[in-house]
């Protein structure tokens, strides 16, 4: 069996992509997966470490308003459909599947025309733009959220499934975790982080509350900056928060599966993916959704969390050192709501949706 996948740009569409790739390869050791990107996005560092071929095609982004970017935007995308279709016949595959981004347009849009079944993973609430137009071409729509299916117009089916999640986020690592980070066991532990980049704004109003919790023998905080704020981040810290056992400071997490196997409360960003993972190990949270994801796809997938009670929401205009520390120390105040928020974070996680997400694609294979 000859599998094509497409996605990429960014993690949010690599990762989930590779663990797909993952999960067939368990259910169908023989088939053969090769990946579809471009040269400029994060799929060619990342596809080649996991061990499947990568292939490029050239196609970009279009901007939202009408400029000399979007005429080369256009351009690159009619290069970008000749190579999608001489890409799959040199292939020849017997499945498509996309995981987002702007790759994802000509390989699928071709793969569907030439008569391949095609299906489309959308990590998030709000779709973005290439799937909500590849609905009226590919045969199944796998959505992350239940919430995504309103916005798509087209012909294919929707399953939910909610967002694959790596294998080694499932583990029960939580005594690893601790003894990897220096943490202790007896006191709640809130992790935050921003992305592999980081978040600013949310390290601007984390200097206030680590201010405010140095020394607390109840609690301690693991808090990754992002590597380029970082050694700022440590010159702004506060004296008291810097020489404080119970305060973590560093610039990336590499052990993301430990970390979150030692995290009571999360304050993070809200990618699809980072959610997923979040609730898959039912970690309540403080959301602060980055305000620049395209069509704002960030916060409809914080709200979908909130709503159902695994997470409270603060937007990242209002968001102050003041406000974080009030949300928090309410939150540790209150055992029996951030229990509610781990059982409705439970309730929401979706631990099997690589296995689904497979099947779903599999089957139309096997049912040509």
């Amino acid at each position: 069996m000859k599998i094509v996948i497409s996605g990429g740009g960014t993690g949010g569409h690599i990762y989930p992509a590779i663990t797909i790739a993952n999960q067939i390869k368990s259910m169908e050791p023989t088939a053969e997966i090769t990946f579809v990107g471009t040269e400029h996005g994060l799929e060619k560092n990342i596809v080649p470490r996991y061990g499947y071929p990568l292939k490029f095609i050239t196609v970009a982004g279009f901007e939202r308003h009408l400029s000399v970017g979007t005429m080369i935007s256009g351009m690159k995308l009619l290069v970008g459909l000749k190579d999608a279709r001489s890409l799959l016949k040199e292939i020849k595959p017997d499945l498509v599947i996309g995981t987002g981004g702007y790759v994802c347009g000509p390989v699928l849009f071709w793969a569907a025309q030439m008569g391949i079944p095609t299906c489309i993973q959308e990590q998030n609430a709000m779709p973005g733009v290439t799937n909500k137009i590849l609905s009226h071409f590919v045969d199944i729509i796998c959505l992350g959220y239940n919430e995504g299916a309103q916005y798509f117009s087209g012909r294919a089916r929707k399953i939910f499934t909610g967002n694959p999640v790596r294998q080694e986020i499932l583990k029960d690592e939580r005594e690893d975790g601790f003894v990897k980070f220096s943490l202790d066991k007896a006191k709640k532990t809130i992790l935050v982080f921003g992305g592999s980049r980081g978040a600013r704004s949310i390290n601007n109003a984390m200097l206030e509350l680590e201010k405010a919790m140095a020394g607390r023998t109840d609690v301690q905080i693991l808090h990754a900056t992002g590597e380029l704020d970082y050694e700022k981040y440590k010159a702004q810290l506060a004296p008291e928060a810097q020489a404080a056992e119970n305060i973590k400071v560093v610039p990336y997490l590499h052990e993301m599966p430990l970390a979150l196997s030692v995290a009571d409360l999360a304050i993070a960003r809200s990618g699809a993916i980072g959610l997923a993972e979040l609730l898959v190990k039912g970690i309540p949270a403080i959301l602060i959704p980055y305000p620049y994801a395209t069509a704002n796809h960030q916060e409809f997938n914080a709200r979908a969390i909130a709503k159902a009670g695994a997470a409270e929401v603060i937007l990242d205009k209002e968001l102050t050192g003041m406000l974080l520390r009030e949300k928090v120390e309410q939150l540790l105040t209150k055992p029996d709501t951030l229990a509610a928020m781990h059982t409705a974070a439970q309730k929401l996680s979706r631990p099997e949706a690589a296995k689904e997400i497979a099947q779903s694609a599999l089957s139309l294979v096997k049912t040509k």
